[in-house]
Parts: structure tokens; C-alpha cells; sequence
């Protein structure tokens, strides 16, 4: 999908209150993707002891939502254009919905598998609906605040999937003693999300189509009326304008658009790609997918795990509005290198403790001096990650692409940067079996070439005009 120029002869005045309204029920959608990616923490021990699995299915279990992630967000553009943003926003509301249900009453570990993808395509397609939405219904002024949106929306879906599993297993008194209904916590951690998720849907009804899209399909009189009640009338009529123009001079991107010398692609392209994979490489998705079982396994109890994990998803949040502030000022790149190096040493903290900690059954326990430094290790990993490679490779992507192959270069980023998530995911309870060491010191060989990649191959974009960016 791409997004009509927004310079405009007119001066803008737009509806505030109408426009934040409008773009907050819109990131509920980036809520739901940080909701959905992370309630299964807290249920991954549970679930392993209920279906009595081994490492690798596990992994799979916890990854598979990827899976239908990278295939939503792939497609995801493509539904929207021909039926329109809203209604995909309420396609993946009802997909979350029937997954928080699905996975709480299985009674099997395959429909577990299945359900998760069913929830994975509404996080693969909220990924993208969200921000294309924004940028679309939003007046130039405040565009890039309300797009920030969507990463706020994203961790703080994270930081309250993750209070909602520690208070429910503090209720039950374990994630897979039996709570309301005799169902166990664990099924109760799902089934939490039908309530955010009912919300997204009502909210959906609630809010108008994108002008863009009107106008596309011949509706340039409620493109107007749309833009008139969020921007005022001449206002209106120039941006209608604009984008009839702009549909008239531009056409679909393809495929083919991305074919260059640089091992059959455009070197913009690979660099997108590099951008997106290592961004999951360096093993962030670990933190919030597994911390849970990752602190029991090394001596922390249950309850002290899941007070962890959400004082890591809080630090996630305020780093992420640290990020948004600093943007701007700094520069993305100069914060893709602070962040890299930062990420490097502190994996490399990990690598060390936990290869050189003690074996007790075959698993290494942390002790009174160790287990602290692995904690702080471990925040300030966050920290680095949050402030840097989370929200500045989704800026860089947006950005980066001259116009021409942008909605192209977007989905192929998009899908590798699923795909990674998913070998991560899926990958880590084999890895951690072997060696927590050795799994550790992947990821910080990972944020080593990060930094490596970073200083060979980014270049900075603040402060350069969409239309100027060139391969």
C-alpha cells in the first residue's frame, strides 16, 4: 500500500481529538500484535508438562505463530487494497479472537500449533494495517507522532500480555494449576485476549475508511467527506486532489522492481534485508517468549520468573519512548551502532555466565553473584535493543526505499523479518538443552555483525525527503 505525497498548498486544520481517536483504535491493532507474540511466556512450562513434549515441538508450538505472521503480513497489503483497511482490521480482530478461544480450550497440542498460526496472520496483518492506516488518515503535522503509535501500542501490548500471565498464575498458584471452571491458568492466559480483541473489532465500526482507498475505488465524494470532518474542507479538496493525482502517474509495485546486480537484487534491498533479519537474529523475541522458563531453569522460582519478565517488558516500554524521543536528535544510525555494541557486550555477559555457571541435573544454576549480573545483563540487553534495533529498523524500512519499490522492498523485509523471528523461536529450546552458553554466544556473534553490517552498509536517513531517497 503506498501513501499519497501530503505536502499541500493548504494550511491543515486538522480535528485533534478526531485524529488521535481514530489512529488509537487503529495501533490497537500494534496492541494485539505485542499481546499476541508474547502471552504464550508464561504458558510454555505448563504446556510442556500438559502435553508432555520434547524441546523441538516446543519450539515449534512457541514459534508457529510466526509462521502465520510472515504469511499475513506478506498478503496482508494485497486484502487491503482490494477490500479496503478497515475491513481487514476486522478480519484480524475476529482472527485473534477465535485464536484466544481456540488456544485455551485445546485439547490437543496439534490444534494448539493450529490455532497459534490462526492468531499469527492477525499479528502479520496488524503489522502492516496499522501504520498504512495512520499514515493514510493523518494530517502531515502530526503524521509521525500518531505513526509512532503503532511501537508504543507494541510493547505495551507485551508489558500487559505479560502482567495479565504473572497475575493469573499468582491466582492459581502455579501457570498449570487449575483456576475458573477448572480450567488450568495456562488456558485462562490465552482466553485473556478475547477481551482486547472484542475491543479492537467494536472499535473497527467505529472509525472511517481511508481516503486514500475511497478514492481509489471512484468514492472521491467520501474520501472528502472523511477528510473534511478530520481536516477541515480546503484542506480536503486539495488532498483528494493530490491523491487522484497521484493514483493517475503511479502504478502497483512488482516484484521485478527489486531485480539488481548485487546477487540479483538492489543493494537498498539487501540492506532492508539485513536491516530485518538481524533485528531478530541477536535473540530479543528469547526475552519475551521465554524468559519465563529460561530464569526457572537456572534457579529462579515460578513467581520470582514472571516478577522478571515484567519488569523487562517495562523497561521495553520506557526505552521505546526514550527511542521516539531521541529519533530526530540523534539519528537512526547513530543509534542502530550505540545499540549494537551495547547488545554485543551485554549478550556476551550471558555467554560467559551462564557457559561458565555451575551444572546441577545437567542445567546451570546461577549463584548469589552470578544470577543478579545475569538480570542486569539481561535489561540492559533490553535497553540497548529497545532503544535502537526495535523501533529504528521499522523507521529505516519505512523510509529507506526509493518510492518506486517501496511497497515491494516493504513486503519481501516484512516476510524475512518474520521468518527470522520464527528460526529464533523455534530454534532456542534445542539450543538452551544443548548449551544456555553456547545459545547466548550466538546471539551476541549476531549483534557483533549487527554493528559490523551497520557501519558497512546503513546510512542515515534523518532529515532526507521520502522522494529524494535513491538506491
Amino acid at each position: 500500500m503506498s501513501h499519497d505525497p501530503s505536502t499541500t498548498g493548504v494550511a491543515e486544520r486538522p480535528n485533534t481529538s478526531a485524529v488521535l481517536r481514530i489512529s488509537i483504535i487503529a495501533a490497537f491493532g500494534g496492541f494485539l500484535f505485542g499481546y499476541d507474540s508474547a502471552v504464550i511466556n508464561g504458558a510454555v512450562s505448563a504446556i510442556q508438562e500438559e502435553f508432555g513434549v520434547s524441546p523441538g515441538p516446543l519450539g515449534f508450538a512457541v514459534a508457529s505463530a510466526l509462521l502465520g505472521a510472515a504469511a499475513g503480513a506478506f498478503f496482508g497489503g494485497r486484502i487491503a487494497d482490494r477490500l479496503g483497511r478497515v475491513p481487514v482490521m476486522k478480519i484480524a480482530a475476529v482472527l485473534f479472537l477465535v485464536s484466544a478461544i481456540g488456544c485455551g480450550v485445546v485439547e490437543s497440542f496439534e490444534w494448539l500449533i493450529f490455532w497459534r498460526v490462526v492468531g499469527g496472520v492477525g499479528v502479520g496483518v496488524a503489522s502492516i494495517i496499522a501504520p498504512a492506516y495512520i499514515a493514510e488518515i493523518a494530517p502531515a503535522t502530526v503524521r509521525g507522532r500518531l505513526g509512532s503509535l503503532q511501537q508504543m501500542g507494541i510493547v505495551l501490548g507485551i508489558f500487559i500480555s505479560l502482567a495479565v500471565d504473572a497475575w493469573l498464575a499468582a491466582l492459581a498458584g502455579g501457570s498449570g494449576e487449575p483456576l475458573w471452571w477448572g480450567l488450568e491458568a495456562w488456558r485462562w492466559m490465552f482466553m485473556a485476549e478475547a477481551v482486547p480483541a472484542l475491543a479492537y473489532l467494536i472499535g473497527a465500526f467505529t472509525i472511517p475508511e481511508s481516503p486514500r482507498y475511497l478514492v481509489a475505488e471512484g468514492r472521491a465524494d467520501e474520501a472528502r467527506a472523511v477528510l473534511t470532518d478530520l481536516q477541515g474542507e480546503a484542506s480536503a479538496t486539495e488532498r483528494v486532489r493530490l491523491i487522484q493525482q497521484t493514483l493517475r502517474t503511479e502504478r502497483k509495485p512488482r516484484m521485478s522492481d527489486l531485480k539488481g546486480r548485487m546477487a540479483g537484487l538492489k543493494p537498498i534491498v539487501w540492506v532492508g534485508i539485513g536491516l530485518a533479519a538481524l533485528q531478530q537474529f541477536v535473540g530479543i523475541n528469547v526475552i519475551f517468549y521465554y524468559s519465563n522458563v529460561l530464569w526457572q531453569s537456572v534457579g529462579f522460582t515460578e513467581a520470582d520468573s514472571f516478577t522478571i519478565t515484567v519488569i523487562t517488558s517495562v523497561t521495553n516500554v520506557v526505552v521505546t519512548v526514550v527511542a521516539i524521543a531521541l529519533v530526530e536528535r540523534v539519528g537512526r544510525r547513530r543509534l542502530l551502532l550505540i545499540g549494537s555494541g551495547g547488545m554485543t557486550l551485554m549478550l556476551g555477559t550471558l555467554a560467559v555466565i551462564f557457559a561458565t555457571a555451575p551444572l546441577v541435573d545437567g542445567a546451570p544454576v546461577l549463584g548469589p553473584t552470578a544470577g543478579p549480573v545475569a538480570l542486569v545483563a539481561a535489561n540492559l540487553f533490553v535497553v540497548f535493543f529497545g532503544v535502537s534495533w526495535g523501533p529504528m529498523m521499522w523507521v529505516l524500512l519505512g523510509e529507506m526505499f526509493p518510492n518506486q519499490i517501496r511497497g515491494a522492498a516493504l513486503a519481501v523485509a516484512g516476510f524475512v523479518q518474520w521468518i527470522a523471528n520464527w528460526v529464533v523461536t523455534v530454534t532456542f529450546p534445542a539450543l538452551a538443552a544443548a548449551s544456555l552458553g553456547l545459545a547466548y554466544g550466538l546471539y551476541a556473534f549476531f549483534a557483533l555483525v549487527s554493528l559490523l553490517f551497520t557501519i558497512r552498509m546503513v546510512r542515515e536517513t534523518t532529515g532526507i525527503e521520502l522522494e529524494d531517497m535513491a538506491d
